[in-house]
């Protein structure tokens, strides 16, 4: 039993040293130990103290290794101070996780640039190595190689990391042109009928594949002789839905037409990838797709995902909540205009840099300057729109930054059911934020914000502005069970702190 112990033990050490992107060497060089005694600790034959596996899980930083012993993580976050340089934006956690499961379309060598390394990128990682997939982090970590075996083993899917992540869906569209009937696990919550998977349902069912949903599994069962004879008119203009339908109709034999498309900045990224791979499509950026699929893709590809506008959302956010003057570097501003529009009438001292591509060679970028403004109450209401409107994730920081400006501003957050709900969390921190229904919240400023100890939001975005609201507010804060933010923010901490900011992540012991 004991030895069983430590071969677990030794596989969880070792998945998260190579997630890290370190070598054995690495780890050993961290702990102060041997090339050797690593070896030994990962085949599970040494023994291994609860002391040494607090040092290997604070090494890693990875909540893997630290389950049931250091427990989950926290950030302690001394605020008042002020922000100054300059930070990059990094790639697109929703086109990264849009790529890895499109990888499953190339039966060659896919290797992806700058992968953001979150918890949700992880997961997925954690699916395609369980059912045969070979990845593995390249370059000092910083890309990743990505290799489909020739079959994939479906039976032995890890059913626990893919109930953790919503991007599992995706698995749906590569995978019915792979084999005729397989399972997928599906999150909890993510039930057949919902609105966010029936429209998935009613796209895919034009290529043939049927799906039943019972005990946590899909049932997928795909007629070949089912083709979309006539173009695919989305019930709902979602990225993950139009993502399942450009996935699928990738190595359709003919031309599929997808209209009511999303038009959104993760699904021009795949558009742009899938055109590496060999597959045309034409309307990108548009609500009409027109796919030219291949039968078969076998080819070697390398491509560079663009910057997430959320997160340089977030970053800016960050700036204008504690009064900085703040560079935010590599801004994916078409995905940002009407952001910015807005934050002008509101008063936002800004400049900007000329436009630049990204490394996709497609995407435009600027350098955006923020500087300590004095913010008015918007006149309209906040609310997001399909691309090209105001982005449903950046809808959370306006809460934050109505917070500071003079005057009551209205935030409609129609699309998620209990999303402003939990931006009532910054009463806590001293806002002053009235819930009119589910989905409507009346932020009244300006705010003298004051320290708080408090549970982290269970959703992401509002969780990233609690966390601002926290570097605004004299005094310390602390936020607990931060692994909803680590799900979508490549250290943030760390980062937030090379530009000014004062967050020390700890963890119980």
């Amino acid at each position: 039993m004991a030895d069983d112990y430590l071969v677990r033990i030794g596989k969880l050490i070792r998945d998260a040293r190579q997630h890290r992107g370190w070598t054995q060497s690495q780890l050993a060089e961290a702990l102060g130990t041997s090339q050797s005694a690593v070896n030994r600790i990962e085949r599970g034959n040494q023994n291994i103290s609860l002391e040494m596996i607090a040092r290997i899980g604070e090494a890693l930083d990875s909540e893997i290794v630290s389950l049931g012993y250091a427990g989950p993580m926290h950030l302690r976050v001394v605020g008042g101070r002020r922000l100054s340089g300059a930070i990059d934006v990094k790639t697109s956690k929703n086109a990264c996780v849009a790529l890895l499961c499109a990888s499953l379309l190339n039966q060659g060598r896919t290797v992806l640039r700058r992968v953001a390394r979150i918890e949700e990128v992880y997961r997925l990682l954690e699916v395609l190595g369980s059912i045969g997939v070979r990845t593995r982090w390249i370059n000092d970590g910083v890309d990743l190689e990505i290799v489909p075996s020739a079959e994939l083993d479906l039976a032995s899917i890890d059913a626990d990391a893919a109930r953790r992540t919503r991007s599992i869906i995706m698995f749906l569209g590569p995978l019915l042109h792979r084999m005729d009937h397989f399972k997928l696990p599906y999150a909890g919550g993510c039930d057949l009928g919902t609105r966010t998977v029936e429209p998935h349902m009613i796209a895919l069912r034009r290529f043939g594949l049927d799906i039943a949903a019972t005990e946590g599994q899909y049932h997928a069962v795909v007629d070949r002789s089912v083709r979309p004879d006539r173009p695919i008119v989305l019930t709902e203009r979602g990225d993950t839905v139009t993502e399942n339908a450009l996935l699928a109709a990738a190595r359709h034999d003919g031309i599929t037409v997808i209209r009511n498309a999303s038009s959104n900045y993760m699904v021009q990224d795949l558009c742009f990838f899938l055109e590496a791979l060999g597959v045309k499509v034409d309307g990108i950026g548009t609500t009409t797709l027109t796919v030219h699929g291949v039968p078969t893709i076998d080819v070697d590809v390398d491509y560079s995902p663009s910057e997430d506008p959320v997160e340089a959302m977030s970053l800016v956010a960050a700036a204008v909540v504690t009064e900085s003057e703040l560079t935010v570097r590599r801004v994916p501003i078409e995905f940002l205009e009407i952001e910015l529009a807005v934050l002008e009438e509101m008063g936002l001292d800004h400049d900007r840099t000329p436009e630049y591509f990204a490394d996709n060679g497609r995407t435009r970028l600027v350098d955006l300057t923020v500087r300590p403004s004095k913010l008015e109450a918007p006149i309209d209401k906040i609310h997001p729109m399909p691309f090209p409107g105001l982005n449903i994730d950046n809808v959370p920081f306006f809460a934050a930054i109505a917070a500071v400006a003079q005057g009551k501003t209205l935030i409609h957050d129609w699309v998620y059911d209990n999303r402003a709900i939990y931006l009532t969390d910054l009463n806590r921190l001293g806002g002053r934020l009235q819930l009119l229904d589910p989905h409507r919240v009346l932020v009244e400023g300006p705010t003298r914000w004051r320290a708080a100890e408090m549970m982290c939001p269970p959703a992401l975005r509002p969780a990233v502005v609690v966390l601002l609201a926290m570097m605004a507010a004299e005094g310390t804060s602390v936020l607990r069970n931060v692994y909803v933010i680590n799900r979508g923010y490549e250290d943030l901490a760390e980062r937030l702190n090379s530009i000014g900011a004062q967050i020390e992540i700890f963890r119980d012991i």
